[in-house]
């Protein structure tokens, strides 16, 4: 084989490899979000025959092992992030996750016929965005998507937008106002005040 023959070979091999890395970068994103899924159809089915305690506890370190919490925190504060010191930062990670928790236990407490599909997956830089729907039986489906980036060897999703609206941002806007007008205690006390709601079964 020529020189050229044998850089031509190279680089063909290289491109391949590269193609079979993506697409193995795409399944495995998808997996996580279909896990992730998978287990609030479960909560869903077993609803009525769970307590909002119970289901908060199943769902706990599902959402853990699937979501970047520390990622998602960060990027709720903003620039206010830098100003926290460690022992706010692991306050505020804690009351996000259960704050997540909680509210997912309480929108999907029951169940008649939901299901979710995944409509594609898109590799964006780093990242994977990741369109799904929910879809409900007797209403018009629900877009919801997911922004996943890797962390280790495995994919975390980092941001959820629902009908193209981002999770993050909404937080952002509501929670740096409420720090910057109150300070943090406040806003962990708001914080702690949604999941009471979120609890009223």
């Amino acid at each position: 084989m020529s020189k050229l023959k044998s850089i031509v070979a190279g680089f063909i091999l290289l491109v391949l490899s590269q193609n079979v890395l993506a697409d193995a970068d795409l399944d495995q994103a998808t997996q996580v979000v279909s896990d992730f899924q998978a287990e609030l159809i479960d909560l869903m089915k077993q609803g009525e025959q769970l307590s909002f305690e119970q289901r908060s506890a199943q769902l706990r370190p599902v959402l853990i092992k699937t979501h970047n919490m520390v990622r998602m925190s960060r990027a709720v504060m903003g620039r206010e992030w830098k100003n926290l010191s460690q022992e706010q930062k692991k306050q505020l990670i804690t009351r996000l996750i259960d704050l997540s928790v909680a509210s997912y236990a309480h929108h999907f407490s029951s169940f008649s016929g939901q299901s979710f599909t995944v409509k594609s997956a898109e590799k964006v830089r780093s990242q994977i965005y990741v369109k799904t729907f929910l879809v409900l039986p007797d209403d018009e489906d629900v877009s919801i998507d997911y922004l996943l980036k890797k962390k280790g060897d495995s994919w975390r999703i980092i941001n959820i937008l629902s009908k193209g609206v981002s999770d993050i941002a909404l937080k952002r806007s509501e929670y740096v106002a409420i720090l910057n007008k109150s300070g943090f205690d406040v806003l962990l006390a708001e914080i702690a005040v949604k999941i009471k709601n979120f609890s009223k079964d």
